[in-house]
């Protein structure tokens, strides 16, 4: 017996953004998302009547809230820990894929759609992106950093991640990762009280 018809939507939005981490926004097709998600490409058309460019924005919405539920698990460990498991979990991610998968979110990011219309999925990533600045932020202000600088740290921690893991897969090395992670980690340190 296959999968239900009735979780197919939900199948095909966690395809979709899979397919968005290995091979970017343009390079994922709805039939290609429906054929790996095991659903009936009709049905998919059915549910998600915006498109491809619908489908491209709810799958980045659910990468972006699985990252989100992560982070706010592990930083209640403290910023540093929380940070910490965060960058070896992506280390391993990188590893284990062969540098194959890279974040979803970014890829929704930096790209384009072909098509003549405006992009779904940037905005939502511009949404997501917004939400882990603000958990880092939290987390830094909780562990003793001013607010605009666990602010400004914030958004260096992702900025600094997603740049890393684009490298990475582009020099197919994780040498860039570990070098970034080192800095990230100090940045995340606790103030020094005089």
């Amino acid at each position: 017996m296959g999968p239900r018809t009735t979780d197919a939507p939900q199948r095909v939005v966690a395809a979709a953004a899979d397919m968005l981490a290995r091979v970017g926004l343009n390079a994922t097709s709805i039939r290609e998302v429906t054929k790996a998600a095991h659903a009936p490409l009709g049905s998919t058309y059915h549910h998600f009547p915006g498109g491809k460019q619908e489908l491209l924005a709810r799958a980045t919405t659910l990468a972006g809230d699985k990252v989100d539920a992560l982070l706010e698990k592990l930083l209640q460990e403290g910023a540093v820990s929380g940070i910490a498991q965060f960058l070896q979990l992506w280390r391993e991610r990188l590893l284990r894929s062969n540098f194959d998968a890279g974040c979803p979110v970014l890829a929704a990011s930096v790209e384009a759609p072909v098509e003549a219309v405006p992009s779904q999925a940037r905005g939502a990533a511009a949404v997501v992106f917004a939400r882990w600045e603000q958990r880092l932020g939290n987390a830094l202000i909780e562990a003793g950093h001013a607010p605009a600088q666990a602010a400004v740290q914030a958004t260096m921690i992702i900025a600094g991640v997603e740049g890393a893991v684009a490298m990475c897969r582009a020099m197919q090395d994780i040498g860039p990762f570990d070098r970034v992670a080192t800095q990230l980690l100090a940045l995340a340190e606790a103030p020094r009280t005089a």
